[in-house]
Parts: structure tokens; C-alpha cells; sequence
């Protein structure tokens, strides 16, 4: 078995090793994430020392060691100059790659990871330098793509509770919809204020959600065959005549979601325009109204932050350069 490989791969994380070397921590397509040493890196005018810099894509030749495979060559494909010339883009760089850390896999192939976060480092660095309100845009794209290809993308189409689709109302200023993390989105506050009057026990008993279920455990009538009580062509009697069984009434009450936050008109237009694989122009759908398009975003990153360290389970820590970066400017352009 051949004791050297070949894999091409962008770095996402570095750290000194020893007195010259780095250790890297690298998304493959190939190979998914590895950790390799890239000897004498840290020497003046090493071979590597370039190549070894974070979102820098190589293709490596690499040799396999007892703990960490060692990078006996390397030949840059493509580099992010500019993510390090702005401290927005290279926070927003820093959060997405402790995103990849947090869902990339080890000894499989990424081909499919590795290209979506290239194509975001791209967007990023393409973007004006000083331009907040583009950055937490993009950030946000690219954070609900990558909860996309996790498979955990957040509802925000429809109502996680009741199904039904969600349209925002931006004729009403007041308009809100909430969003619950542990739920898995967005919730209509109708069908909130109705699941908790029925945890209080204030709805009629017909308007509640009802099966009907033998007193013995061997037979069940499903919620989706159950018909009204008034309906002639189901009645518990009938079928406790055919079956010899007693049936009684089962009240089912559903989980009331918590919610994480109350999200306006424009903030839930926004949130519903990220699955496209282009970021739309910023205000091209929305209506032309009086609204902070900057605090919109930092909103929208917000949820998508929460969501996304939710089901990730860890938090981001790049978020808090996010923080640092926008909580130091005196006005977003």
C-alpha cells in the first residue's frame, strides 16, 4: 500500500507545531477533513509558508505518518487574497469555516462541501471592501446553504405548525411571525395563541384534536381515518359493534413551540429568498417602504446564528468578531 496520496483541499484552520512547522486542518474533496504537518512552514522564505496560509487551495501530494500525514508538496489552485484586507470578509470567512469544522466528515468525499464553500469565499472576496451591509448578506446566504446541505435547513416557507404557507404582510406594520429554534422555524402566532388556549383548556371540545382509541391496546383508529361524531358513516358505536371493543375519546394536545424571536414583514422576505442560488438584489422584491436595511440583516444573521449553533450543537466563536466588527462602526453603509 503506497505510503503518499493525493488530495486537493483548502486550508481551514492553522496552528504553530514545534519551532518551524504548522499543523493544518484541511476540507478535501477527496478525503473530506484531514490535519497535516506542513514542515518548516514557518521559516523564512519556506516553500509552504504561503500555501499554508488560511483559504488557501492547494493540490497536495501528502505522506502518511503514524499520527499526522506530513505535506511533501504543494501547488496553489487558488487563494483569497482579499478575505484578509477586510475584517468583515475575513470574519464572515472564519464563521463559515467553523461551520465546515462543525459538519464536514473525515475519510469521505466532500467534493460537494468543499465546491459551496469555495464559491462563497469567492462571492465574499468579490464583494467592496467597507461594505457591511454585503457582508451580513452574503454571510447569510452562504450560512443557510450550508445548513441546506446539512439537511437542516430552517422552515421558512410555511408554519411549522400548521403546514400552511407563510406570506408577509407588509401593509401592516405590526405584521409578525415567530421563529422557534428547537421547532425547526418559522410559526404562525394564530396558531400559537391556539395551541396555548388549548393547553389552558379554552377551546370547545370540538374544535380540539381528537382520535378515538379502544380501551384495548390492540386497536387504534388513526387521526386520518377518524371522521366527525356527527358523520353517519363513522360512529365509535358501530365499530365497537363490530369489534366488541369500548372506545373512548382521546384528546391529543400538541407540543407548544417556544419561540426564539418575532420576525417582521421584511426580515421574513429576506430569510425566504436565501434558498435561491443567487442572492437577489437586496431590496428587489421587497416593497418600497421606510426600513433599515442594514439592522434587517444583522437580524436575519442573528436567527440563522442561533439556528445553526442549535443544530450543530457548539457555538460559532467567529460570531463574536461579527459582533466586534459592526458594534465598531458608527453607521452601516
Amino acid at each position: 500500500m503506497s505510503r503518499t496520496y493525493k488530495a486537493v483541499g483548502i486550508n481551514l484552520k492553522s496552528m504553530p507545531l514545534g519551532e518551524s512547522d504548522r499543523l493544518l486542518t484541511i476540507l478535501t474533496q477527496e478525503l473530506g477533513l484531514i490535519r497535516a504537518v506542513a514542515s518548516g512552514a514557518r521559516k523564512h522564505n519556506s516553500k509552504l509558508g504561503g500555501r499554508s496560509g488560511l483559504f488557501v487551495v492547494n493540490e497536495l501530494l501528502l505522506a502518511k505518518g503514524r499520527s499526522l500525514d506530513k505535506i511533501t508538496q504543494a501547488e496553489t489552485i487558488e487563494s483569497y487574497p482579499g478575505l484578509s484586507q477586510d475584517l468583515g470578509k475575513l470574519a464572515a470567512s472564519q464563521y463559515l469555516a467553523e461551520m465546515i469544522l462543525a459538519q464536514a466528515l473525515s475519510e469521505q468525499p466532500q467534493a460537494e462541501l468543499f465546491s459551496l464553500l469555495n464559491e462563497h469565499l469567492s462571492r465574499l472576496e468579490r464583494l467592496p471592501n467597507n461594505s457591511a451591509t454585503l457582508v451580513l448578506a452574503h454571510l447569510s446566504h452562504a450560512v443557510f446553504h450550508l445548513l441546506a446541505l446539512a439537511g437542516i435547513t430552517p422552515q421558512v416557507q410555511v408554519c411549522c405548525v400548521t403546514q400552511r404557507a407563510l406570506t408577509p404582510d407588509f401593509t401592516d406594520p405590526d405584521w409578525r411571525v415567530g421563529f422557534s429554534v428547537p421547532t425547526g422555524g418559522t410559526v404562525s402566532l394564530a396558531a400559537l395563541k391556539r395551541l396555548q388556549a388549548e393547553g389552558r383548556g379554552m377551546l370547545p371540545q370540538s374544535s380540539r384534536s381528537r382520535i378515538l382509541k379502544p380501551r384495548a391496546v390492540n386497536y387504534v383508529v388513526s387521526s386520518s381515518d377518524m371522521l366527525s361524531e356527527n358523520n353517519s358513516s363513522f360512529k365509535a358505536g358501530s365499530v365497537a359493534e363490530a369489534t366488541g371493543k369500548s372506545y373512548q375519546t382521546v384528546v391529543h394536545h400538541q407540543e407548544i413551540p417556544l419561540l426564539n424571536t418575532r420576525l417582521k414583514a421584511t426580515e421574513l422576505a429576506l430569510l425566504q429568498q436565501l434558498a435561491e442560488p443567487e442572492l437577489p438584489q437586496l431590496n428587489a422584491n421587497l416593497p418600497d417602504q421606510q426600513f433599515s436595511l442594514d439592522t434587517t440583516w444583522i437580524s436575519v444573521e442573528q436567527v440563522l446564528r442561533q439556528y445553526a449553533q442549535y443544530h450543530l450543537g457548539r457555538p460559532i466563536r467567529s460570531a463574536a468578531l461579527i459582533d466586534s466588527y459592526f458594534a465598531s462602526l458608527p453607521t452601516l453603509p
